[in-house]
């Protein structure tokens, strides 16, 4: 939901009606939407019912770009984490408790930005799928049409669209949000405050899902302002040139802060994906097996 909704409603939630924000816009039936989402539409508009608004809002909405999340954790997670060993041991660890910082953010940075590179045409997508529809047309019916579509009228490359904004953050994340939580198990670990097992895994991580959330905003949100940009008929960015122009452009017009905006509900997901990232990673790890990380 954007933040202007709540600047116009400013209610408390249960008081929130979609219905009331939807009935003051124009309507949006789109040719590219479903009989659902159209209908869904009308009955919020027409309705004001607080059972059908959420039933929409939760189906068309929140989980509107989950099939491309899902492709893009499928390979930028597993590469990120599965190469974050072989590459802290080319650097030279071989002891896991004793292993120099340097040399877990170099290898989480390097593991980051290769699965980020690979996966970003379904990151591109995703963000697409998550923004508001543009005038009274939704952009794209579903993700294998946002393909279609973005490399119809953009070329391939229009799937690497902010690569190098998209690169930067993911080599952010991972150098520190791996090498953070490695650094913090062994530093409790060493300390004796905790032993190997379930407890720890979650206190580690959730120390590593607030660093990389310290680390990560500006970044990430300069990421989504670039990747969602229009383009012009030259398929050229209208708004920014690159990552640093859109920096320096934020700070001037929204000062230092505006690259923080939605710190909160960014580290609500981080956090959370961080602690079932690495405690499922952990467990797993078990199950086949392998040494602790």
């Amino acid at each position: 939901m954007p933040s202007h909704v709540f600047k116009d409603y400013n209610v408390e939630v249960k008081k929130f009606s979609f219905a009331k924000y939807l009935s003051d816009q124009p309507t949006r039936v789109s040719p590219w939407a479903s009989k659902d989402q159209n209908l869904g539409l009308r009955i919020c508009q027409t309705l004001g019912d607080r059972e059908t608004n959420l039933a929409y809002f939760f189906r068309f909405s929140l989980y509107f770009s989950i099939t491309p999340s899902l492709m893009r954790e499928a390979t930028y997670s597993t590469l990120r984490l599965g190469l974050y060993e072989p590459l802290k041991e080319t650097f030279g660890a071989k002891d896991p408790a004793h292993t120099p910082l340097w040399k877990k953010l170099c290898s989480g940075a390097i593991a980051g930005a290769i699965g980020s590179a690979i996966a970003c045409p379904t990151d591109v997508i995703k963000i697409r799928l998550m923004s508001i529809p543009s005038g009274n047309r939704w952009e794209y019916r579903h993700t294998l049409h946002a393909f279609q579509a973005i490399v119809s009228n953009e070329g391939i490359r229009g799937l690497w669209t902010g690569v190098s904004a998209t690169v930067k953050r993911s080599a952010l994340v991972s150098a520190t949000a791996v090498s953070s939580y490695d650094h913090a198990k062994h530093t409790i670990l060493n300390a004796e405050l905790l032993g190997e097992g379930p407890l720890l895994h979650i206190v580690a991580s959730s120390i590593a899902g607030f660093v990389t959330n310290c680390v990560t905003s500006p970044i990430d949100m300069v990421r989504t302002r670039y990747m969602n940009q229009k383009k012009d008929h030259n398929k050229k960015p209208v708004l920014y040139r690159g990552t640093i122009d859109c920096i320096m452009k934020t700070v001037r017009k929204e000062g230092l802060f505006g690259l923080y905006k939605g710190f909160i509900p960014n580290w609500t997901r981080t956090g959370t994906h961080t602690v079932v990232t690495f405690f499922v990673f952990e467990q797993l790890r078990v199950f086949v097996g392998m040494e602790p990380i």
